[in-house]
């Protein structure tokens, strides 16, 4: 019989990542989601929901990567995200679950001042405390494009034109979707045995964050032209149009996670438990992988 990974956020760059790789070594995919696709095997779902541990019997692993950005609030991102985290792996752990795997953020860390960093911290507690893997990806490419990375390589197709936010000097941690997922996947079929625990799925490898922009740009033939732009301005900017009720895909506390970083990323348990990640090949972007 095929393993059952139950996934939230599987709609999401992240979580889509994962849950290509699990189906690709037959696992069988229960999808939590907002948007149940006909003929899958899924439950209606969001943040915040109550569920019965009964839905995830029999279940071989759960995978939390949902997270809602909408509440702008800190309470109200607490209440669906903090909370609506703690129901489901409290039934994950009520239903014995095998594997419980947490994705949290490399913005989460003791210090953090991103609203987002700090209410993946407090969920970190929560998984943890419910006998799950805490996995903090790096920003993660791969593949198709998705996420940040993504969006700053589809946005270097259209443009040389780059305002730079701040120095340019924030430092990135690059991990490649496969190692991420791979390493996921070990865990949770059990190849892998690791207690309770936070892991940042992440090459040590440190990327300030023009030199990223100009590899992703070199990579596509082009020389990117930098537009300083200080970032209280933008972050001004943001709130304003916060404040306004406009929607915005780049947030002003996106811009905190950007700017305020954590100095000491921790990979020291990493070659210990297998958890390897391969160095940033821009080569890789040419290729597709």
């Amino acid at each position: 019989m095929k393993k059952i990974c139950a996934i939230t956020g599987g709609n999401g760059y992240v979580g889509g990542c994962i849950k290509k790789f699990f189906a690709a070594r037959d696992w069988e995919i229960f999808d939590l989601t907002r948007r149940p696709k006909p003929g899958a095997r899924a439950f209606q779902f969001q943040l915040g929901d109550d569920l019965s541990p009964d839905l995830l019997s029999g279940v071989d692993a759960l995978v939390h990567c949902a997270y809602d950005f909408s509440p702008l609030q800190w309470e109200d991102l607490v209440a669906v995200n903090v909370e609506g985290s703690r129901k489901i792996l409290q039934a994950a752990r009520a239903a014995n679950v095998p594997k419980i795997i947490y994705i949290s953020s490399i913005s989460a860390f003791d210090g953090c001042r991103s609203l987002y960093g700090k209410a993946k911290l407090e969920t970190e507690k929560i998984a943890l405390a419910n006998g799950a893997l805490v996995v903090r990806p790096g920003l993660v490419y791969g593949g198709a494009a998705g996420g940040m990375f993504g969006k700053l390589a589809e946005k270097l197709k259209k443009s040389v034109i780059v305002p730079m936010v701040g120095s340019g000097s924030q430092v990135q941690y690059l991990v490649h979707n496969e190692d991420m997922s791979a390493f996921i996947e070990k865990f949770a079929s059990g190849s892998v045995e690791i207690p309770p625990r936070i892991l940042t799925a992440a090459n040590e490898k440190p990327w300030p964050f023009k030199q990223l922009v100009i590899e992703i740009a070199g990579a596509q033939g082009k020389k990117p032209m930098f537009i300083p732009v200080p970032w209280r301005f933008v972050w001004l900017a943001l709130k304003t149009a916060e404040a306004c009720g406009i929607k915005l895909n780049f947030r002003s506390d996106n811009l905190i996670s950007f700017i305020y970083q954590d100095p000491a990323p921790d990979f020291s348990d990493n070659a210990r438990v297998g958890l390897t990640c391969r160095p940033f090949d821009i080569q890789s972007l040419k290729s597709g992988n």
